[in-house]
């Protein structure tokens, strides 16, 4: 069967299970249930976690043992930061992760064993949807980082001096635009709980007036969210240190 042609019967089935969730989701509308399929799995564990009280906690697992599906499920109270961990148990140390935006609702994840990050397809949860769109357009800063990077490693081990000046302002100028494009990606999509959560892990570093405006932008229920207000305790410690640093 082709890839095209898997992914329509995951879709299908995705869609089957979403019906048969719907009375568990009209009992706890902060259910989320996420279903998926690894190809090539035979036996491991997976387990759904996040980060609570800064430590990284189980909150649901499954033996997979022959049946590459699965179901795992939590309560959301806001949108947040999931990680779907593969022990696979085949001796290999080099375990896998996913990452995704969890929010109430059916969530479909459909990987393959051999590229199971990569080849990761998240459906059904629309945070996770800006956030890929984040992750396109920012992979651009990254690679013209990396090449900037080893042309300056290159200058210093040649002794280039004003060479690798040159290329540090544009290392620092374009560490600038990153933390800009993130901002305004951040204002753009200031009713989605992906907002600030961007803000602390894209742009942590930028200017506390910038990460202010952001703040400031947030819709009530996403400023009173898990990122919204770990952002807002963040700015509110920058600023004290500021004002300290001023005396």
């Amino acid at each position: 069967m082709s890839i095209k042609n898997n992914h329509i019967l995951f879709l299908l089935c995705l869609f089957m299970v979403m019906i048969s969730c719907k009375s568990k989701l009209k009992e706890d509308p902060n259910l989320m249930q996420v279903n998926g399929k690894i190809d090539g799995l035979r036996k491991g564990t997976l387990y759904l976690q996040k980060v609570q009280d800064s430590m990284l906690i189980s909150v649901d697992s499954i033996i997979v043992d022959g049946d590459s599906n699965f179901t795992l499920s939590d309560i959301v109270g806001h949108p947040e930061i999931y990680y779907l961990y593969l022990n696979k148990k085949d001796g290999d140390t080099l375990n896998d992760v996913i990452t995704f935006f969890g929010e109430p609702g059916t969530i479909g994840i459909q990987t393959q064993l051999n590229t199971f990050e990569s080849s990761a397809k998240v459906v059904g949860s629309e945070n996770h949807d800006v956030l890929e769109e984040y992750q396109s357009n920012n992979r651009k800063f990254r690679d013209q980082n990396l090449d900037l990077l080893q042309d300056y490693f290159n200058a210093n081990k040649n002794l280039n001096v004003e060479l690798a000046d040159s290329l540090r302002q544009l290392i620092d100028d374009l560490t600038v635009r990153r933390y800009l494009y993130a901002i305004n990606f951040a204002v753009q999509h200031r009713d989605k709980y992906i907002a600030p959560y961007i803000a602390l892990t894209q742009a942590s570093e930028a200017q506390t007036k910038w990460l202010d405006t952001i703040a400031k932008q947030l819709t009530l229920e996403v400023r009173d969210s898990k990122y919204g207000k770990e952002l807002i305790s963040y700015i509110t410690k920058r600023k004290k240190i500021e004002a300290e640093e001023r005396k």
